[in-house]
């Protein structure tokens, strides 16, 4: 990772930052090695790019790293990426003196219902061991899908105008924004999918609603610093509009 001293400078950053990290099966079929192995090239790219954020001063990042579609893979690659998943929340727990320094805040947005007991522990006590770091947000996407989020938000309000605690009147974009997984963050101002495809995949639907998007053939592993800047000063050059003239 880049010294701080050599970070490069923006105009402008984006308050927010979404990632769909895409790639890692085909990053390890192209070297000839299993799946398995890609996941783990791939949570090591996670870490060094939300460390990067963090020291570029970039307040929220959110990684899609399980979709609620991604049940559908062989058990054996599920198996493997929840593994990994676990092992990255015991090493947050393990290096906790060091991430105090680098204040790092971690949450997880997504359904939990099908997530290991054992897990579901583990990302408690790693939210709760994070709550108070203010450097940056670092949400984790795990069994997530906008438009399931959605649906969700939804039946909670209904279930409050028909318990009479929400009138009709007061459902208004801010309201339904206040029942979504991201309530109290910034609406993503970018989204960066790697690994050549060009769509966002069921990520943060309602909330990149007016997101930049910015698309790159390079594979999630193979994701680097560089890279991130680049579609940093891609950002720095978009007129954001949001409608206006």
């Amino acid at each position: 990772m880049a010294e701080k001293k050599n970070l490069p400078e923006f105009a402008v950053l984006p308050r927010h930052v979404g990632f769909i990290m895409d790639g890692n099966g085909r990053w390890a079929k192209n070297r000839g090695l299993p799946r398995s192995e890609g996941h783990k090239a791939g949570a090591k790219t996670f870490r060094k790019i939300g460390e990067y954020a963090a020291d570029l001063g970039i307040e929220c990042v959110t990684f899609y790293a399980f979709s609620t579609e991604n049940w559908k893979r062989p058990e054996a690659e599920v198996n493997a990426i929840m593994t990994l998943f676990g092992d990255y929340l015991n090493e947050v727990i393990d290096r906790i003196r060091e991430n105090e320094e680098k204040g790092i805040r971690l949450k997880f947005i997504g359904d939990r219902n099908g997530i290991s007991p054992e897990l579901l522990n583990l990302m408690d006590y790693t939210e709760k061991l994070t709550e108070n770091k203010s450097k940056i947000t670092l949400n984790i996407a795990i069994n997530y899908g906008g438009r399931h989020e959605i649906a969700s938000a939804v039946k909670e309000i209904a279930k409050k105008a028909v318990n009479g605690e929400i009138y009709p009147e007061e459902i208004d974009e801010n309201l339904i924004s206040d029942y979504l997984y991201t309530k109290g963050q910034p609406d993503p101002d970018l989204i960066i999918r790697p690994s050549g495809e060009f769509r966002t995949s069921n990520f943060l639907t309602w909330q990149g609603a007016y997101s930049e998007l910015w698309f790159s053939d390079v594979l999630w592993p193979d994701f680097t610093e560089e890279h991130f800047n680049e579609a940093l000063r891609a950002f720095e050059k978009r007129n954001r509009r949001f409608g206006g003239v």
